[in-house]
């Protein structure tokens, strides 16, 4: 039975996208995966969407959500370490990743980033597979 996991951030336009798009990408036999943010927020960052395109990483699923758009009771939920005070939200495990936020820097930023997501969501699969 697949566990269903969300990544939370402000805005859900880069950091969290991205870790929604590795997950999918490398987790989805084992996760229902989404992502939100707390505040509404136009669409994910181009850059974000980018440095994912150029390592293959398919995010034609992304738009960015709230959290009133995803399920309301998870197994797994991380918060991307945006000092994001998420409501209440049922779950059974709960991290905080503590990412800064590449927005406004240059794309080097947005790949260092993308690289340690792609570890954490790594780790993560061999965590809770």
């Amino acid at each position: 039975m697949k566990k269903t996991i969300a990544f939370i951030c402000v805005h859900n336009s880069c950091r969290s996208i991205m870790a929604e798009g590795f997950m999918k990408e490398l987790g989805s036999e084992f996760f229902d995966v989404y992502s939100a943010g707390t505040e509404e927020y136009d669409s994910p960052k181009p850059m974000a969407l980018e440095v994912m395109t150029d390592i293959g990483v398919d995010m034609s699923h992304a738009y960015s959500k709230l959290l009133k758009d995803i399920p309301q009771e998870l197994d797994i939920l991380v918060t991307m370490g945006c000092g994001v005070e998420c409501p209440f939200v049922p779950t059974k495990h709960r991290e905080d990743w503590g990412l800064e936020d590449p927005s406004g820097g240059p794309k080097s930023g947005f790949e260092e980033t993308r690289d340690i997501i792609k570890e954490k969501v790594v780790d993560l699969i061999k965590r809770f597979k």
